[in-house]
């Protein structure tokens, strides 16, 4: 299951990234697609078994890198959105989303990670 939810964050950072790219041509605008195609990759991994702990637990570090490095933009969405000008708002935007989404997906692989060793748990016994 988070071999695939993997694979979908994977594409929506593609996706946010190559958006703002595209309305920007900043090259920088393609960080959280570089963020998204290592999430592809991780997704793929994971669909073997053997290896699917290991990707998992490299996304999530890979999710809280994105969101630790971007979480500095909200506050400043919050001033945009309150009419304050900013520069580079479509950066502001962009790095708001990613951190959102990569916090997303955090939550999402820590439960999935407190599932999987409740199993394990319970198997054991």
């Amino acid at each position: 299951m988070m071999a695939r939810t993997t694979s979908i964050y994977g594409a929506l950072l593609i996706l946010l990234g190559t958006g703002s790219f595209i309305a920007t041509k900043a090259p920088t605008a393609l960080i959280p697609a570089g963020f998204g195609l290592i999430f592809l990759l991780l997704g793929v991994m994971a669909r073997k078994e053997s290896l699917r702990g290991h990707a998992m637990h490299a996304a999530a570090a890979v999710a809280t890198f994105g969101m630790v490095a971007t979480v500095s933009a909200v506050p400043k969405l919050v001033h945009l959105l309150s009419g304050t000008p900013m520069e580079r708002p479509v950066a502001i935007w962009t790095q708001s989303v990613m951190s959102v989404i990569c916090l997303t997906y955090v939550t999402l692989a820590v439960r999935s990670f407190i599932r999987a060793r409740r199993a394990r748990n319970e198997a054991a016994q």
